[in-house]
């Protein structure tokens, strides 16, 4: 897809990567980028993850665009979140070395539950590597995750 730091919104850089500056990138590719609330901040951390997990990220935005036409959105922790309701979120993104991690704050109660399970018991990790996209699977998952109450963080 090739997205570029020109798609990078110049009011949620930080100091040290504006003028042209490329935003820091945290261990295992994650974006530092400055929390914020809405769209703006999750589309700078989207167009600032490296190479596929960035295209991944495009992807799976347009997932939850898709099944939560009004999802609200924000950037916390240097993450995407997404959730219904504002406050209380339902699944958030991380790059990692060799997957891009889909956080459902109550993963528990999807069916099928993703596998890969947390400290948390309600908390499922779904880590998606290069290529390893389940589109109707994922469609699906959100769909299950936007109607439960989400995670007030």
């Amino acid at each position: 897809m090739g997205r570029t730091k020109d798609q990078i919104p110049e009011a949620k850089l930080t100091s040290s990567t504006k003028q042209g500056a490329t935003p820091t990138l945290l261990s295992g590719g994650n974006p530092q980028i400055p929390k914020g609330v809405g769209d703006a901040p999750v589309q700078a951390w989207i167009a600032a993850a490296p190479g596929w997990k960035g295209d991944l990220a495009v992807r799976i935005d347009a997932i939850i665009a898709e099944m939560v036409p009004d999802a609200e959105k924000a950037v916390k922790w240097n993450s995407p979140f997404y959730g219904v309701e504002q406050g209380r979120w339902f699944a958030s993104l991380h790059c990692y070395t060799k997957f891009l991690r889909v956080t459902f704050f109550d993963g528990s109660a999807l069916n099928p539950p993703p596998k890969k399970t947390s400290k948390y018991e309600r908390v499922r990790y779904h880590d998606i590597p290069e290529g390893g996209l389940d589109e109707a699977q994922f469609a699906d998952w959100i769909a299950q995750a936007a109607a439960l109450p989400g995670e007030k963080l």
